[in-house]
């Protein structure tokens, strides 16, 4: 019997706590709570669990600045980890984001919909352990090496740009990335980018991409997500 996931939820209200516990053990995973943000980096520390739930307003300090603290320690980098807004929130979202959290999920919320992007996030990091050369979602291939997207045999022209923000979206499936996330990947391009150019970029790419299927979803006030549900990518 294969161990459970270990998670560490940081969050101060009693009633969202025990929502978020309740469906771990229905969903197979060991949660611990902490309340205030001191002792939840402290757990994580001492823990070093599979998954890190944060909520943005916590008492002692806060999840963003216990998510740069994990984001800025060795041994604790790579520990997946989602922040829980309140609406208003969407700059800290942002930052959060932008500090290395892997997602967030907004109040109110669906237990159901949260440990469905647990569970992504915790497949996702065991697929980009091998480095990806070449990339398979729907009837499309995305070569890395030769920076070449074919949809069957027929090669799909990208600029440079949208080139690096299709890598960038793919590698990082069903993670909201902000625009100056994809900003930062596509410096070396052919043209000089700024921050409201992305959307042009995305809206390119969603023509290249064709109808039949929308693979970039965009979330509001935030950025892109790369989507995998209904057909799902290969690496």
């Amino acid at each position: 019997m294969s161990q459970k996931k270990r998670i560490i939820l940081v969050e101060d209200e009693e009633d969202i706590a025990a929502l978020i516990k309740l469906q771990a053990e229905l969903s197979g995973y060991k949660l611990h709570v902490e309340v205030d943000g001191i002792n939840g980096y402290r757990a994580v520390e001492r823990e070093k669990p599979d998954l890190v739930i944060l909520d943005i307003m916590l008492p002692g300090e806060n999840g963003l600045d216990v998510c740069r603290k994990i984001k800025n320690h060795a041994e604790l980098k790579n520990i997946p980890t989602i922040i829980l807004s309140a609406k208003g929130e969407e700059l800290d979202v942002i930052l959060g984001l932008e500090l290395g959290a892997d997602d967030y999920v907004q109040k109110p919320f669906s237990p159901k919909v949260l440990f469905s992007r647990i569970k992504a996030i915790l497949r996702r990091g065991k697929e980009t352990e091998k480095v990806t050369k070449v990339v398979k979602f729907g009837d499309f291939v995305l070569d890395v090496d030769r920076y070449i997207l074919k949809k069957g045999e027929k090669v799909i022209p990208l600029t440079l740009s949208e080139f690096g923000i299709l890598r960038r979206l793919v590698s990082n499936r069903s993670k909201v990335l902000t625009r100056n996330q994809l900003l930062d990947d596509i410096n070396n391009d052919d043209s000089f980018i700024v921050d409201r150019n992305i959307d042009v970029h995305i809206a390119s790419l969603r023509k290249k991409l064709g109808p039949t299927f929308d693979w970039i979803e965009t979330v509001r006030g935030v950025g892109y997500r790369f989507r995998e549900d209904a057909v799902g990518v290969e690496g």
